[in-house]
């Protein structure tokens, strides 16, 4: 019972995280493989759950979304769920080994990307020109590759987009919130429903319902708590748990 509502909690922050800004992953994968799942179900175990707080939390932005650099809602999602499935049917088709030795160096880049935060926008900025705006194209390119790693891993996929339309597009991060929720629900959607089928995420149904009750609640109020808690608060306690999350990563491997 213990076990099942230490779940249940970290349901609850990763629902909120990924609502807030993202990051739910720093929360959810390193408690499942605490708990003795191995990296690769937990890891489906994880984005299976969180599916349904994305979805809430979009549809408490549904009226706020709004184009992206001259895409449309519609074809932006699109390019989220394709990629995202390519990301999926990688973590699948590849050797468990390779996500597991991945795993480190990919929440260490992911806390990289949480860690530098806006200045990464001046930075990407820099490098392509502030005077330079991304085509269509160039944005529906983009939007793939970031929701492939999103389909593979998911931690801090939600800030990547972000960094990605404010360095590109210009977009203010408050204003591309909405859209990053719709989006981030996309890229889990598509990869939880590959996992539930290919996955042996389902051997665990009862963790699987612990952390998905969580997300889902979390993911609907996190939604209504970004318009409240101060930023700063959020990214710090978020920064510090990815910080350590990857530090015993690497003590582990």
């Amino acid at each position: 019972m213990i076990e099942l509502a230490l779940v249940l909690l970290t349901g609850v922050a990763a629902g909120v995280l990924n609502s807030v800004g993202g990051g739910g992953t720093f929360v959810a994968l390193p408690a499942l493989v605490a708990i003795g799942l191995s990296p690769v179900t937990a890891n489906a175990v994880a984005r299976i759950a969180l599916v349904p707080g994305a979805v809430a939390g979009a549809w408490v932005y549904r009226r706020e979304l709004a184009p992206v650099g001259g895409v449309s809602t519609a074809a932006l999602t699109v390019t989220s769920v394709v990629g995202s499935g390519v990301g999926a049917c990688l973590l699948l088709l590849l050797p468990a080994s390779s996500f597991e030795s991945a795993s480190p160096w990919l929440l260490a880049f992911a806390t990289a990307v949480l860690a530098l935060g806006p200045r990464l926008s001046h930075m990407v900025s820099r490098v392509l020109g502030r005077r330079v705006g991304m085509s269509p194209r160039a944005v529906l390119i983009g939007q793939f590759l970031i929701a492939a790693y999103g389909g593979y891993f998911g931690g801090a996929v939600g800030i990547l987009m972000v960094a990605l339309w404010s360095a590109g597009l210009g977009i203010d991060a408050a204003a591309g919130n909405p859209m990053r929720i719709a989006q981030l629900a996309a890229v889990f959607l598509i990869s939880g429903v590959l996992f539930v089928f290919t996955s042996d995420a389902l051997r665990t149904p009862v963790l699987l319902v612990a952390l998905l009750a969580g997300a889902t609640a979390g993911g609907f109020a996190g939604a209504h708590l970004a318009r409240r808690l101060p930023a700063w608060l959020l990214r710090g306690a978020l920064l510090a748990t990815a910080t350590v999350t990857t530090v015993l990563y690497f003590l582990r491997g």
